[in-house]
């Protein structure tokens, strides 16, 4: 089975390049997919300067329209979904996201971060369910109602979807793993702006009636 890695970015330039030396070193990922989501700095030059594939959208869509956008250029059988602010990101921990989906026991996995910092740890020990490092049969993708306008509720959405139709889900530990805050990449005052964003996007998931 073929396997794409979709990385959604929003002037990411400063991360992303960390992350995609990670899964271009991956064993399994098969293909790389950046949508800059409508960056303001230099995001997409840097993702092109790593030889991926860039897809740049002319305004911003949110999380859930970006990754549409990329799952529309691929035809890989499983997808790995991966944030472009991780750090600590290893190509290992790429391919244990993948290899039990790969592998047919599991149809969606979902990376905790362990290790790492403690409020990004916390946040994933409390609330999984937000995680956004997943790797997923692409044909799960293709049937769930409302993923593209689901913005930052886009995990959310698969989550949920996932439980209610019995679809076998696996939570992978990735050590020494976290990400950078909304509140250190905006400072304190849009951060929390941000932040107050993607609550109100799960909201509207949270109430959006699917099959």
């Amino acid at each position: 089975m073929k396997t794409t890695a979709i990385i959604p970015a929003y002037n990411e330039e400063q991360r992303i390049g960390e992350v995609l030396e990670a899964v271009k070193n991956s064993r399994l990922v098969d293909e790389i997919i950046v949508v800059d989501d409508g960056s303001e700095d230099k995001t997409a030059e840097v993702a092109k300067r790593m030889d991926v594939k860039v897809i740049i959208n002319d305004k911003n869509l949110g999380k859930g329209g970006a990754l549409c956008r990329g799952l529309k250029d691929c035809q890989s059988d499983v997808i790995l979904f991966l944030d472009a602010d991780l750090c600590g990101f290893k190509p290992e921990d790429a391919d244990r996201l993948l290899q039990p989906v790969l592998s047919g026991e599991w149809d969606m996995t979902i990376g905790i971060f362990s290790n790492g910092r403690l409020a990004t740890d916390l946040a994933q020990k409390v609330a999984p369910f937000l995680s956004g490092q997943r790797a997923i049969r692409r044909q799960i993708l293709l049937d769930i109602d409302g993923l593209e306008i689901s913005r930052y509720g886009v995990e959310v959405a698969l989550t949920r979807y996932v439980k209610k139709h019995n679809i076998r889900i696996k939570e992978i530990q990735l050590e020494d793993v976290s990400h950078v805050m909304k509140e250190e990449k905006l400072g304190i005052i849009r951060g929390f702006a941000e932040r107050l964003k993607m609550y109100r996007d799960i909201v509207k998931v949270l109430s959006f009636k699917e099959r």
